[in-house]
């Protein structure tokens, strides 16, 4: 009953209601965003959702467009810098998702949305993760976000899919906003984000 109905409207409600209550920040964001780095200002990506559902998702855009002397685009540790660098660090990049989450396509718990290309890589216990809805933040997450390895972070993620709770999902919630504030686990050692995943875990 939790996973099927009250958390749904918890999702939704509270959605609606961060959007409200954050929107001073996200239109400051956006702001700024738009003059320091200018348009688009928005970063939009399909992923896979409920099931492997493909859906767009929306995150503030951090990265610049640079590219090399051949048209290509420059490393991420070369494009993340000055203002994007400081809205992902304290998360600000993450807040257009609550749209996600009021459309029903995310929930602000659950194993977050990576990228479409990896469906076919995952292994039967891996690809539980989609048993429900990707979240804004997760058990991965708090344990070490981008820091951690992908071995470590599948089975943070299907943990919680076994243990999915109310009070799993505060516990969650309440820790996320800890990590944000000491900009805890952003980055993996030696890489600005995180390394792909190649399918290679067994």
């Amino acid at each position: 009953m939790y996973v099927n109905l009250i958390k749904p409207l918890l999702d939704r409600f509270g959605a609606l209601f961060l959007l409200i209550l954050f929107s001073p920040i996200i239109l400051l964001t956006a702001l700024i965003i738009a003059i320091r780095m200018g348009r688009p200002i928005f970063f939009t990506q399909q992923r896979p959702g409920l099931h492997g559902e493909i859906f767009t998702i929306y995150k503030f855009r951090t990265m610049s467009d640079e590219k090399d002397k051949n048209g290509e685009l420059l490393s991420d540790g070369l494009r993340l810098k000055g203002v994007g660098k400081w809205v992902r660090s304290l998360s600000l990049d993450e807040l257009p998702q609550l749209i996600n989450v009021l459309k029903g396509e995310m929930s602000f718990i659950g194993p977050r949305p990576l990228l479409a290309e990896y469906l076919p890589l995952y292994t039967l216990e891996q690809s539980r993760r989609h048993d429900v809805k990707p979240g804004i933040t997760g058990w991965a997450q708090i344990n070490g976000r981008n820091a951690i390895s992908w071995e470590e972070k599948f089975r943070y993620d299907v943990d919680y899919v076994k243990n999915i709770s109310f009070w799993f999902d505060l516990k969650i919630f309440f820790q996320t906003f800890a990590k944000v504030f000491i900009r805890e686990g952003i980055s993996q050692e030696g890489e600005t984000t995180m390394e792909k995943f190649t399918g290679h875990i067994s």
